[in-house]
């Protein structure tokens, strides 16, 4: 693919350094036209995405470092690769979310009901993030003759990743961008139906994606670690898919209709 998109004398532009910052620029974006419709402080929920931007990034990197710890401690050099590199998603998804619990309760903004707000925004910036991984080689797939395999011939996905060349590979990085297509087009097409409850998009999303991570692991092939004969997101999606399935039960019978919900029941009964 195309790992750098063009250089000026020695400053070089990386297309997954691109597309990363759009990625989170696409999501704050959503969140905030949502949080406008949703009756939120717009101020709040930006600073908001500002602190889980900064957590997405620190909390990928330092999971990364936690997977290939045996790499970097023996090669210590390697540790400036960091720097470039996007991280595990796993990470940045865990850290912003305790950053963002924190942020929450300290300024008593309403807290399922913002979580909510930003779930979709993660998924699409998920979306645009996964093409940088296709255009930078990383998180590749593991050899296949399937017909939408994908070969990579750039020197530079090698020399910066470890991108196996000439090789046909499982797009790895389009399944996982495609299940997150899915998964923000199924949040938004189904927020309203049934009985909302405030929790219900941000947990529904995070099963969703458990779910769709763990099958995209079978298919990857880049080193990422491994536990009990999974690769380290697959441990954690298997934590978090039950604990997503037990928060959607329990809001479900305790936690209250979402804001649009009582808008339009109090139009109905008036």
């Amino acid at each position: 693919m195309y790992p750098e998109l063009f250089s000026i004398g020695p400053v070089t532009i990386y297309t997954y350094g691109v597309l990363l910052a759009a990625s989170y620029l696409l999501g704050l974006w959503l969140a905030m036209q949502r949080a406008r419709r949703w009756g939120l402080d717009a101020n709040r929920v930006l600073d908001l995405g500002i602190y889980i931007i900064i957590a997405a990034l620190i909390g990928a990197k330092l999971l990364l470092l936690v997977v290939d710890f045996d790499q970097f401690s023996t090669s210590p050099g390697d540790l400036l690769s960091l720097a470039r590199s996007g991280g595990v998603f796993y990470g940045g998804l865990i850290l912003a979310v305790v950053v963002a619990f924190w942020y929450i309760a300290r300024h008593r903004l309403p807290f399922w009901t913002t979580c909510d707000v930003f779930a979709p925004g993660i998924a699409l910036g998920h979306v645009t993030g996964r093409l940088g991984c296709l255009a930078a080689g990383c998180c590749y797939g593991t050899p296949t003759d399937v017909p939408w395999a994908i070969t990579f011939t750039n020197p530079l996905a090698a020399a910066n990743v470890g991108t196996p060349l000439g090789i046909p590979l499982h797009p790895t990085q389009v399944y996982e961008a495609g299940a997150e297509l899915l998964i923000l087009i199924l949040l938004l097409t189904t927020e309203r139906r049934g009985k909302p409850f405030v929790g219900r998009t941000f947990w529904a999303y995070m099963f969703l994606y458990a779910v769709s991570r763990f099958v995209v692991e079978i298919y990857r092939g880049d080193p990422r670690g491994e536990m009990f004969g999974f690769s380290t997101s697959q441990v954690i999606s298997l934590v978090l898919a039950p604990l997503s399935l037990v928060m959607l039960i329990w809001l479900a019978k305790t936690a209250p209709t979402t804001p649009q919900q009582t808008r339009r029941e109090r139009k109905i009964a008036a």
